[in-house]
């Protein structure tokens, strides 16, 4: 049920404007939204949320009763359609602050980026605030920008009223502005990660392109990165033309465990198994596919039978090729069977009968 408001005649011909061009500021609101949906996928830019809302008519009916007399007309209140990007990094809110400069016209002389705020408690109230218009359509919006965990504690202190006017005892006020200020520093601290990361990757890739494989650890970027280079697909192509087959491309990302757990240290070492056992582990595709009929193969044999080739050579024996059929497939009872029969077939192969 409306609360009844006493409204003077200017104030209630703004609200009934507001009511006439319901329809068409929700339609902005649509359009507004998808618009920057649209613009930050396109620019690959992950954000948390994008939250749009249009004033409520008790909301504007209570703000007019409370200042109707600032506004001149309903053109002067520019929240009456309002949308908010919540990103998850701080250096993000400004690529999104960007898209939006892009999209919308701004009026620089009403925006406010709160960020500039210097206050002790004024952490949840650091968004980047856009006064917005576009063409055909009279009145301006707001876009808010800010993280998420800037918008977490804003929420969390509305809730607690924090800002509400009532008079809190300073030990509570105290404890609101020590988590104020370590909220702000996980803030920065996240934004500082993801830089570092993204130039370690870099880094890294550059390293692998170079082929300085020695001085690159093995992890998940950097094997990703090695895979890219297709490390596997001589042997892979070796193997397959024993019966002319069709290689069956499948993700190799699992081998990095079991890489891991044969003691390799750096991609170099990776590099140099492949160098060393691909002969022996080509054996033992020929005795696993040669005299059949298949003509496709994954193209996931080829590390699979370098790691046994390696296991075997160096002593890891039945158990080591369990382990490795463990890390990839699960536990399984299966799976020591097929070690040892690979234990069986192996122990005659010309790799397992030499000194290299």
């Amino acid at each position: 049920m409306s609360k009844t408001r006493h409204l003077d005649a200017h104030c209630q011909a703004i609200l009934d404007e507001y009511q006439n061009n319901l329809p068409r500021f929700r339609e902005v609101e649509q359009d507004t939204k998808e618009k920057l949906k649209k613009t930050l996928a396109d620019a690959g830019l992950l954000v948390a949320a994008i939250e749009s809302r249009v004033k409520a008519y008790d909301s504007l009916a209570g703000k007019l009763e409370l200042k109707g007399h600032k506004y001149n007309s309903l053109s002067d209140i520019t929240d009456i359609l309002g949308l908010r990007v919540i990103t998850f990094y701080l250096d993000d809110v400004d690529k999104v602050a960007s898209a939006v400069e892009r999209l919308f016209t701004i009026d620089w002389e009403n925006s406010v980026d709160k960020r500039k705020i210097h206050e002790i408690d004024s952490f949840g109230y650091l968004s980047l605030h856009y006064i917005c218009s576009v063409p055909g359509f009279p009145y301006r919006f707001e876009i808010q920008m800010r993280t998420l965990l800037q918008h977490a504690w804003a929420n969390m202190d509305h809730d607690t009223g924090y800002k509400s006017g009532v008079e809190i005892p300073k030990r509570y006020m105290r404890n609101m502005s020590r988590l104020a200020g370590m909220l702000e520093l996980v803030d920065d601290e996240f934004s500082k990660i993801r830089i570092e990361l993204t130039d370690y990757r870099r880094r890294v890739q550059a390293l692998v392109r170079s082929g300085n494989l020695d001085e690159v650890p093995i992890d998940g970027d950097t094997f990703r990165s090695y895979l890219e280079l297709e490390p596997f697909n001589q042997l892979n192509k070796r193997i397959a033309a024993m019966n002319q087959a069709e290689i069956q491309e499948v993700p190799l990302m699992p081998y990095l465990p079991v890489f891991k757990s044969m003691g390799l240290k750096s991609l170099g070492d990776i590099a140099s198994v492949i160098k060393k056992y691909s002969d022996g582990a080509y054996q033992l595709a020929c005795y696993q596919i040669g005299l059949t009929d298949l003509d496709i193969i994954s193209s996931s044999i080829g590390p699979q039978d370098l790691c046994i080739a390696y296991i075997l050579k160096n002593g890891g024996g039945k158990a080591g090729i369990k382990h490795m059929f463990d890390t990839l497939n699960g536990e399984s009872d299966s799976n020591e069977m097929m070690a040892e029969m690979l234990m069986e077939q192996a122990k005659d192969l010309p790799f397992m009968n030499t000194d290299n």
